[in-house]
């Protein structure tokens, strides 16, 4: 049995992808857990890891502090993704159907909606990151940076991003496997060139932050990461054989995702750390910002590699935002729901390119007021796979009168509530319209929204230990009765929209 990304099909003519929300039959899964590797390897080998050296000493913090809540952050957030990763071969089905054996079939619409803004939020991210970057490099070869150069830009980088998502899986684990190699050797090569630029004694100087500061950056790191591609783990395992080793998913997929973002980071606080001009201008264009310090002649190729890794990451996100869209209740084709998904990413993408002009600030706000539902379904998701010892029945995944329900309170409630306490505690001052969070700061003794607690962003880390520990303690009783139905009756194909 061989390893390669999709075992058999290097002769199969690639067509756009079937499947929706249907289950993938046994005689389409195919690899091995091993080949997990190069989705979550080719999605997170962006360039945009390097900047993130940048925002977390942003955070008031030292190299040292920063290095610590990068590699807590990164691991641990991916490896929430490599739990969740084994639903995927457990059940057949995309994440947010998976979902559905803990909120219902219907009551699962409301974390489905969460999902799919903040895959349409990362995809559009992305997008815009890469159009930045591609104008600010021929701006620098003298070839125009201007509204022209960014309009021809983002119509390719949206054009490959849409393609990609509407095609499907095949193209996009053919892609990803480009993209591993091309940006692999070129981001090494990159590092070579600027690596005089680092300067150790100013790295150790920048000074020590408080515990909150740490905190702060730790959530931060696992926002920017791993849980925001948690709502999207299984999407890929779902393909694999029954029998592929769970522990080998958890592996590879932590491994393929931590492995390139641990690298860069630590690249990046070097060289943010060197330099405050640069740790400035990372802020506005965190991508462009890095083609300052390299010579003209590798700029194409810098371009080149900046615009596969965020493309790379932007083609899983629209992948999964159309099946969370799907999951929600549109009952249109898969492939239909990736292509609306693209118009409201490159519309996105306008708002970000062409009318703001603080890109940091309405990040991280997105990253931490999506981060705190996500988390609390995640906590959901995380205890009801752990309280289950059989397979999920994959025809009452799409049954509303089935052994999973139609509107289960209880995960709603838990999330929801989660939610509430959440939003309660965390702030972003750099976003005008979260003025509104951090209302329980002052009431729980933290010191209010202007105290030493205010930025630690503890919501994410209470919404997934609420959401974790409620399911844990209260919902052993209904997964044990789930459990003790008898199989289902085969599921008919127009029992499942989108398929």
């Amino acid at each position: 049995m061989t390893d390669s990304p999709d075992r058999g099909s290097g002769s199969r003519q690639l067509q756009v992808e079937a499947h929706g929300l249907d289950v993938i039959g046994d005689a389409e899964r195919k690899g091995t857990p091993r080949t997990l590797f190069w989705p979550w390897f080719g999605a997170n080998v962006s360039i945009l890891g390097l900047s993130y050296g940048s925002f977390a000493l942003g955070f008031g913090i030292s190299f040292w502090q920063a290095l610590a809540a990068g590699v807590i952050g990164i691991v641990f957030s991916f490896l929430l993704c490599g739990f969740v990763a084994v639903a995927g071969k457990r059940g057949s089905a995309p994440t947010m159907v998976l979902s559905r054996a803990a909120y219902g079939v219907r009551g699962n619409r409301l974390p489905s909606v969460v999902s799919w803004m903040l895959t349409v939020g990362w995809e559009t991210v992305l997008t815009a990151l890469a159009t930045m970057a591609t104008a600010t490099v021929l701006d620098r070869l003298g070839w125009g940076g201007g509204t022209g150069t960014k309009v021809v830009a983002l119509i390719v980088v949206g054009a490959l991003v849409v393609v990609g998502g509407v095609m499907g899986f095949d193209l996009i684990m053919r892609l990803q496997t480009v993209i591993t190699v091309v940006t692999g050797v070129l981001t090494v090569v990159y590092i070579g060139l600027v690596a005089d630029h680092i300067h150790w004694s100013a790295v150790s100087a920048v000074p020590s932050g408080s515990a909150q500061e740490f905190i702060g950056a730790l959530v931060f790191m696992m926002t920017g990461f791993g849980l925001g591609w948690v709502n999207a783990a299984a999407d890929y395992s779902r393909y694999l054989p029954r029998d592929s080793s769970g522990r080998g998913v958890v592996g590879w997929t932590t491994f393929g995702a931590s492995v390139a973002p641990l690298l860069l980071l630590v690249f990046g606080l070097l060289l943010a750390g060197s330099s405050t001009t640069l740790n400035t201008a990372i802020a506005a264009d965190p991508i462009g910002a890095l083609t300052t310090i390299l010579p003209t002649w590798f700029l194409i190729p810098f371009a080149a590699v900046a615009v596969l890794g965020l493309v790379g990451g932007a083609v899983l996100d629209i992948y999964s935002s159309g099946l969370a869209l799907l999951a929600a209740g549109l009952r249109v084709p898969r492939y239909l729901a990736a292509l609306l998904d693209g118009v409201l990413m490159i519309a996105g993408s306008i708002y970000i390119v062409f009318l703001t002009d603080d890109f940091l600030g309405q990040f991280i706000g997105f990253l931490t007021t999506l981060g705190v539902p996500v988390a609390a379904w995640c906590g959901v998701m995380l205890a009801d796979l752990a309280l289950r010892r059989r397979d999920y029945d994959e025809a009452d995944l799409f049954r509303p009168r089935g052994r999973y329900g139609d509107v289960e309170p209880l995960p709603l409630v838990l999330t929801l509530a989660a939610t509430a306490i959440g939003w309660g505690l965390v702030t972003n001052t750099a976003a005008g319209w979260l003025e509104w969070q951090g209302y329980l700061l002052g009431p729980l003794g933290l010191g209010g929204k202007d105290g030493s607690w205010a930025y630690a962003n503890l919501g994410v880390l209470a919404a997934l230990a609420l959401g974790f520990l409620g399911t844990l303690a209260l919902g052993r009783g209904r997964v044990r009765t789930q459990e003790a139905e008898p199989p289902s009756r085969p599921l008919d194909v127009r029992e499942v929209p989108g398929a």
